[in-house]
């Protein structure tokens, strides 16, 4: 199957990859770098102040990044009293030149800032992992959240879906990306080498990551792929040490059994529902016998909100479990009306439906105190993709198979109204 997209291979020879730059050196403080940086002229200058504050970023400790966090949000913020001024010129008289200087007003200082600071060779990855940081200091500084808004609005737009680079992960692949697999997998955890070897070696198994250009050696997110006969119900089967590989002739189905987000940096730009489209189109078109897509998904948020309603004891009866299990991922919501479950909401929103129910099918300890060990299939209907997406977009309305609304319906009864 392809195994990058042309758009993104033919990018990823436009890049400079070489390691981001250490050897230059400017004893001025941060807020002095930054300023001379946004008021260079010249292209050369521009990159060597940009190296200069990145690397003078790395020197500081906590409270000096706290500090640099501090000036973005109140000295490169808008000036409120200007846009009003100009928004007022421009509703009297909306030239092209009122709407030039609103928009250059309406936009803060620190945008341009990170952009010029982008331009420094391996700048990219530097300043994904200053954004971690600065994820850090939201949780007690939260009126950063508006230099966080202005850095995931440069970064969606940097790492734009038609950047990246679709890769399939083999056993062959760079040792350096496989230890990032092993240390990213968020779902089921890969213990050694042998159990990564069993997730990409055998034939009825696939791994595909995005890649973006600028960072050609670090996966964004990752999906382990198991072609199988028959929609799995157990995530032991699935990755049992004693299974028998199915030939490529047998498999009618692909299961998306776990998706990892590598960058937390990132947080807050989805990849994950182009990478399962993705992968989804290029396994039908590489084997056509593949007409089923699901996932084998955990149900994080099922034992909270079993002890929330009272029925906690419900993971000891299996059968409850299952009617309880669904009736959460169909009934329960946020207050905006949304699926209470992250997984269902994940999944949902790309435009999957609830597919089938699953009591005792992750045994693992976080299985067990997440969901009571049950777990769920979505499936990827590549024909009803777009009209399950509007519906839950426009109307809220979940996706599913009759047997799962069935099951929802008999669990009712033991909710309390």
């Amino acid at each position: 199957m392809p195994a990058a997209n042309t758009l993104g291979e033919l990018l990823a020879t436009l890049f400079d990859k070489r390691p981001f730059g250490r050897k230059v050196e400017d004893s001025r403080p941060l807020p002095e770098l930054c300023s001379a940086l946004l008021a260079e002229k010249t292209e050369v200058s521009g990159h060597q102040i940009a190296t200069a504050v990145l690397n003078r970023y790395k020197q500081v400790d906590d409270e000096g990044k706290a500090a640099f966090f501090n000036f973005l949000n109140e000295k490169l913020d808008l000036d409120a009293k200007a846009i009003s001024d100009l928004a007022r010129s421009y509703s009297d008289d909306p030239s092209a030149q009122n709407f030039k200087a609103l928009s250059k007003a309406s936009e803060p200082g620190r945008q341009e800032l990170f952009r010029r600071l982008n331009q420094a060779p391996g700048a990219t990855a530097e300043l994904v992992r200053m954004r971690v940081d600065l994820l850090a200091l939201l949780q007690t500084a939260p009126e950063l959240a508006r230099t966080d808004h202005d850095f995931v609005h440069l970064l969606r737009s940097w790492f734009n879906r038609g950047f990246l680079v679709l890769r399939q992960i083999t056993w062959d692949s760079p040792a350096s990306v496989l230890e990032k697999i092993i240390a990213y997998e968020a779902v089921h955890e890969i213990r050694t080498w042998d159990d990564l070897r069993r997730r990409l070696h055998p034939t009825d198994r696939r791994c595909f990551a995005f890649f973006h250009p600028a960072m050609p050696d670090e996966p964004l997110i990752f999906v382990e792929v198991a072609l199988t006969t028959g929609v799995p119900g157990s995530i032991q089967n699935v990755l049992s040490d004693n299974r028998e590989v199915i030939g490529e002739n047998d498999v009618d189905t692909a299961v998306f059994y776990s998706i990892s987000n590598c960058q937390e940096g990132l947080a807050g730009i989805s990849f994950g529902n182009s990478l399962i489209k993705q992968v989804a189109r290029d396994l039908a078109h590489e084997l056509p016998s593949v007409k089923t897509f699901v996932t084998l998904s955990p149900i994080p948020g099922l034992v909270r909100w079993l002890e929330k309603v009272g029925l906690a004891d419900a993971v000891h009866d299996q059968d409850m479990l299952k009617k309880l299990a669904a009736r959460y991922l169909l009934e329960a919501k946020t207050p905006d009306g949304k699926p209470l479950d992250p997984v269902a909401r994940f999944h949902l929103g790309n435009g999957a439906l609830v597919h089938a129910v699953h009591p005792g099918a992750d045994l693992s300890e976080n299985g067990l105190a997440q969901s009571g060990g049950a777990m769920v299939n979505y499936l990827y209907d590549l024909s009803r993709i777009s009209q399950n997406l509007l519906l839950f977009a426009n109307n809220k309305e979940i996706a599913a198979a009759p047997a799962v609304k069935t099951l929802a319906r008999q669990a009712a009864k033991n909710i309390e109204a």
